[in-house]
């Protein structure tokens, strides 16, 4: 009887068994790195359930959808922070720009409110504005 083998392979060793040892290794994983606050939980409950399902066949494999994933989440997040930095950029630029024309109508008007009273004292600069806006010329 040596060198022989008796019963099937699942006989011998159940897949059932293969597969709670996989999952507690897992399982077990997952916990150590959301206590080490490696993972966050919702991180944690998403590859839980992953994990439940039969997606990673090891722990290395885990160990690389968890790099994967916080990667992603990082790329994510400079992405949003650029977008918002572009955003208030932008916000400010047009603030500028509005407060620049208001600027530029209310010397208008005041200048041409002050043509109208003294036509031969007009500034260099209200003649430029004048000269650009005044219906008359």
């Amino acid at each position: 009887m040596a060198g022989k083998r008796h019963g099937t392979r699942e006989a011998r060793l159940p897949t059932k068994i293969l597969w709670i040892r996989r999952t507690r290794v897992l399982r077990r994983l997952l916990k150590k790195y959301r206590d080490s606050k490696k993972i966050d939980k919702h991180l944690y409950h998403e590859l839980y359930m992953r994990v439940k399902g039969n997606v990673f066949k090891n722990k290395r494999v885990l160990m690389e959808a968890v790099h994967k994933e916080k990667a992603e989440k990082l790329r994510e997040k400079t992405i949003a922070d650029q977008f918002e930095a572009r955003r208030s950029k932008n916000k400010a630029a047009r603030e500028r720009k509005a407060n620049r024309r208001e600027e530029r109508i209310l010397l208008v008007s005041i200048c041409v409110r002050f043509a109208a009273f003294a036509p031969g004292s007009i500034s260099p600069e209200c003649r430029l504005e004048v000269a650009h806006d005044d219906p008359r010329s």
